[in-house]
């Protein structure tokens, strides 16, 4: 139901960004100007990254503090919730649990990148060049489901970003978690991953600091609000 409730969510975005710009049809004539079809705010001079922007931002997910606070506040709520309870409490559930979150996060985040990688689409999140709350949220919340394809970054469903939370969490639970746990276990993790990857999203479009924010530094090799790349 949490699955379901998510795709629905996406495509009533979705639709609703479509609906607000019908002239961005694929293949139809566009105005001089104008932005990319699925949110219409994003930047308008798009420079695929280079591989070595994806290792630095990819080894800031994976390595970063980011993921360390994630792993620590998840492991922190299971350990509340006693789950799993073959783990116990104390020090040696904690850590557990902390290494369980980190691994799963270590995955879902090299899942990512590399089936990106490997179809040559960026999933790398790029600041709405827009403002009012409503539209910045619609383009964090269309940026976790999309990816860039092609010279002119035009936008796609990403396999990459909707498989990576559920290969993170299935990996967590057949290869280290107690064998009470399943499929279902795994596919409600994932839905959970998928909410937390969309949060964080949302977070860069709404916490960035500036160029010189701790945020910047993870994705400061992307021109995001510059109306000049080489700025």
């Amino acid at each position: 139901m949490r699955i379901g409730l998510l795709v629905v969510f996406a495509v009533i975005v979705w639709r609703g960004a479509a609906a607000a710009h019908p002239q961005d049809i694929p293949g139809a004539p566009q105005p001089i100007g104008t932005i990319s079809p699925a949110t219409a705010q994003d930047p308008p001079h798009y420079q695929r990254p280079s591989d070595s922007t994806l290792f630095w931002v990819y080894t800031f997910d994976l390595l970063g503090p980011y993921p360390l606070f994630i792993s620590a506040a998840t492991a922190g709520l299971h350990q509340a919730e006693n789950a799993p309870s073959l783990w116990g409490q104390g020090f040696d559930g904690y850590a557990r649990r902390f290494g369980s979150s980190f691994g799963i996060g270590a995955v879902e985040t090299t899942t990512r990148y590399a089936l990106a990688k490997s179809v040559r689409e960026d999933t790398l999140y790029y600041e709405c060049e827009c403002q009012g709350f409503g539209l910045r949220l619609r383009h964090a919340v269309i940026s976790s489901i999309t990816g860039r394809r092609g010279a002119d970054g035009h936008r796609v469903i990403s396999i990459a970003s909707i498989a990576a939370p559920y290969a993170g969490a299935f990996t967590g639970v057949y290869a280290w978690y107690p064998k009470s746990y399943g499929a279902g276990d795994a596919f409600r993790m994932g839905t959970y991953g998928m909410l937390g990857y969309i949060g964080g999203n949302i977070s860069l479009e709404f916490l960035y600091g500036g160029p010189h924010s701790l945020l910047a530094k993870a994705h400061l090799p992307i021109p995001t609000n510059s109306a000049n790349p080489s700025q």
